[in-house]
């Protein structure tokens, strides 16, 4: 009976998204707008709000609510010092460089950021080698994503951890598949708000718990490195600095964060979405690393033979009544589910629109709209199915692999975006050195474990990057005019 009550809001939720997905599709179809921009970028017409939402639930994975968390229990408030550095990435993705990839998106009929990356280097080895990279490091991201999903759900309603990640995963798979980019954006909207009423019902089950935040701090005062910065030397400077670089500094790397800025409609949506987005993201990772210290006056041991991303399943399974617990499950789905659906579009489109699309209008009879819709959803489709086989045997402490995507993927495009939009002498060679350089360098790093003085990987691939990017920059040819004057106007 308890199971069955836990799981009724979980099924209704997933219907709702089930719903949203074919609602999307019909209000696509209605548009009468180019099937590629509305699929990939719902035609350009999202709101403040649903493009704020679409961004926190894009950045808020599993690994907020489930890996990180845990951590904090760990490592205590120290962790939660590192995870402050998000609150910021909404205000610098939609400030920096969010506005002139808009307006920059308008101006060549972009849909991906891919289209933005081949008109500013006017390079197809450097844009192929971008629809690569994307798609690999996505598809490590979405099976991470897939295996907290499941393993949460399979804590806590007592369920196969095979059968609740293929029940999940095949919805998220299927709304995204028909849905598109509106369908994703709708159903992060829902996901986002859903996020919100999970930290409340997770710091209710805490406090209630706990004795209330009296009892929790006493008991988490017998152990004071939990209360250090630090957390008693595991966390050095160097490497907070570091996770600070990966976590804030350089999501302006990041693809699908940054594909997002090609979808809202007007200056006032974006100037709207800064706020609304920097509010909910900072009671997100704050919020929720926070409860993960204050569980350890909840929990004070981790269970036998267990990992930390164990933590908030099971205070969710034994500290909250059946129907809540459902509820606090929906909420780690939800960013499950928006992570993975927003990754999923985006990797369907580097394939669809920058390989595919990109050659085949070379054929003398190019593929119509009624292909390319048919071929994008097959498309979608198989890449969160390939994704899902490789979380049926799930990778270990979830964060990591999480982190190792997001260093991947910054390495490869921080310097890319960053210097192409704002140097004028950043050319081809100089994009493609470095991010062949540095997704080596950091590939390497991780997995030779090469220490930097207790920094993360993530410094040694931002630096070769760097190091690279400058030097193809400068011996190579400079960019053509016609480009520098669509990119800086202003310098003309």
């Amino acid at each position: 009976m308890n199971t069955i009550l836990t799981l009724i809001p979980i099924f209704i939720f997933l219907v709702i998204l089930l719903g949203v997905g074919f609602f999307a599709r019909q209000k696509g179809k209605s548009s009468g707008g180019n099937f590629s921009s509305e699929y990939f970028i719902g035609s350009r017409s999202l709101g403040g709000f649903v493009f704020a939402m679409t961004f926190v639930a894009t950045y808020s994975s599993v690994s907020s609510f489930v890996g990180g968390p845990g951590l904090a229990w760990s490592h205590g408030f120290g962790w939660v010092y590192y995870a402050s550095i998000q609150i910021i990435s909404v205000m610098m993705v939609m400030g920096i460089v969010g506005k002139k990839i808009a307006i920059l998106g308008r101006k060549l009929g972009a849909v991906t950021v891919i289209d933005i990356i081949r008109a500013r280097y006017s390079s197809d080895v450097l844009a192929n080698i971008s629809a690569v990279v994307i798609v690999v490091f996505f598809t490590a991201m979405m099976a991470a994503q897939y295996t907290g999903g499941a393993n949460l759900f399979a804590a806590a309603a007592n369920v196969d951890y095979t059968a609740g990640l293929a029940l999940f995963a095949i919805v998220v798979v299927i709304y995204t598949s028909i849905g598109g980019f509106r369908g994703v954006a709708l159903t992060d909207t829902i996901c986002a708000v859903v996020m919100l009423l999970c930290v409340a019902i997770t710091g209710f089950a805490i406090l209630h718990s706990g004795g209330g935040l009296a009892g929790i701090m006493k008991k988490i005062n017998t152990e004071p490195v939990l209360l250090e910065v630090r957390s008693g030397g595991r966390l050095s400077v160097p490497f907070l600095l570091s996770q600070w670089l990966l976590c804030g500094v350089c999501t302006l790397g990041l693809p699908q964060s940054l594909v997002r800025s090609l979808s809202f409609k007007d200056s006032r949506a974006l100037h709207r979405a800064m706020i609304y987005g920097t509010v909910v993201i900072g009671i997100m990772m704050i919020g929720m690393h926070l409860l993960g210290v204050l569980s350890r006056g909840v929990i004070t041991e981790l269970p036998a033979g267990k990992t930390t991303d164990s933590i908030m399943p099971t205070l969710i399974v034994q500290k909250l009544p059946p129907l809540l617990a459902g509820f606090a499950i929906i909420g780690t789905l939800a960013a499950t589910m928006s992570t993975v659906s927003s990754l999923l579009i985006t990797a369907s489109s580097s394939i669809i629109k920058d390989l595919w699309l990109r050659y085949s209008s070379k054929r003398a009879a190019p593929p119509n709209d009624r292909q390319i819709r048919r071929f994008s959803m097959l498309i979608t489709f198989l890449l969160g199915l390939i994704s899902l086989l490789i979380a049926v045997k799930p990778p270990s402490v979830i964060v990591w692999i999480n982190l190792f995507a997001f260093g991947g993927l910054e390495s490869a495009f921080f310097w890319t975006f960053l210097l192409g939009l704002f140097w004028k002498r950043a050319n081809a060679t100089g994009a493609i050195l470095a991010m062949s350089g540095g997704v080596v360098s950091y590939c390497i790093a991780m997995a030779l474990r090469l220490p930097l003085g207790g920094s993360h990987q993530i410094v040694i691939g931002i630096g070769a990057a760097l190091v690279l990017f400058i030097a193809g920059s400068l011996l190579g040819k400079p960019q053509d005019e016609k480009t520098l004057r669509l990119f800086f106007p202003e310098k003309f």
